[in-house]
């Protein structure tokens, strides 16, 4: 119990003492302000952040639709294209002609276990 108001009295002799209050309520208005909530400098910092990465990403969508608005120009004003885009990515093909298709993937070839030629 002694111990407990000599703890008390030192609380009270340093709170009364100059600037004391006034340093205290700076600090907890700095961790409020810089550390809690969402407005604090923390969130603000991480926003900043995300604002970056989204713009980044606005350039890349840009880029992207100004290509494909030139693929739709052309396709809508050159027949030689949409034939050469049919040939490239779809394989389509006249009548008298062959495909060959090369790939670069490394794939595994599966042995068949037995001699069943209809099995895939």
């Amino acid at each position: 119990m002694k111990v407990m108001r000599k703890f008390l009295a030192a609380v009270v002799r340093v709170w009364n003492l100059p600037f004391v209050k006034y340093a205290v309520i700076t600090v907890a208005g700095i961790v409020l302000v810089g550390f809690v909530g969402e407005n604090s400098l923390l969130a603000h910092l991480q926003n900043k952040y995300r604002i970056g990465q989204l713009a980044d990403e606005i350039e890349v969508y840009t880029a992207r639709y100004q290509d494909d608005m030139r693929q739709i120009h052309e396709l809508n004003h050159n027949p030689k294209a949409m034939e050469r885009i049919a040939r490239e990515r779809y394989f389509m093909k006249h009548d008298d002609e062959d495909i060959f298709v090369l790939s670069d993937d490394n794939r595994e070839f599966q042995s068949i276990a037995n001699d069943d030629e209809t099995a895939e």
